[in-house]
């Protein structure tokens, strides 16, 4: 399969780009944490590039093997903590919003509310709908695992 566009993104969008994800880090938010958002988000909708660029940017800030492998079953590992559990399940929630799933939930919502304050939230959220934006647009114009950004 090829990508249907070769072309890279107008540059005010790499530059409004760039001030989201600004806004993001500054969030006071852990990197890894966000990663594992963003892979998690990722493996949902099944987007290979940015699997691909989460593990390789996980990989390269210490993060270890077995954590990464197993973010598709964080719920049934002793892997993570109860922040980063919190975290996921707002990504999980925020990334099914089809064919009446229930969304975010109260409950998921106060669960990541008593581990992160307003603007960690704030963070968090900005990440997950950062990570389905770019999902979807490399899902349409298929863009290949193997390139990091």
């Amino acid at each position: 399969m090829e990508a249907r566009v070769k072309s890279p993104a107008h540059p005010d969008v790499i530059t409004a780009i760039q001030h989201l994800y600004k806004a993001i880090h500054a969030g006071g938010v852990d990197r890894n944490l966000l990663s594992l958002v963003h892979l998690r988000t990722s493996q949902i909708n099944g987007c290979s590039p940015c699997v691909f660029a989460s593990v390789e940017a996980a990989r390269k800030a210490g993060e270890s093997e077995e954590r990464l492998h197993h973010v598709v079953a964080w719920r049934d590992t002793p892997f993570y903590t109860d922040e980063e559990r919190a975290a996921l399940a707002l990504a999980e929630a925020a990334t099914r919003l089809q064919d009446g799933a229930p969304g975010v939930t109260d409950e998921i919502w106060d669960a990541a509310a008593a581990h992160f304050s307003e603007e960690q939230l704030g963070a968090i959220t900005l990440e997950i709908a950062m990570t389905n934006l770019f999902n979807r647009i490399n899902r349409t114009v298929r863009e290949q695992a193997g390139r990091t950004w």
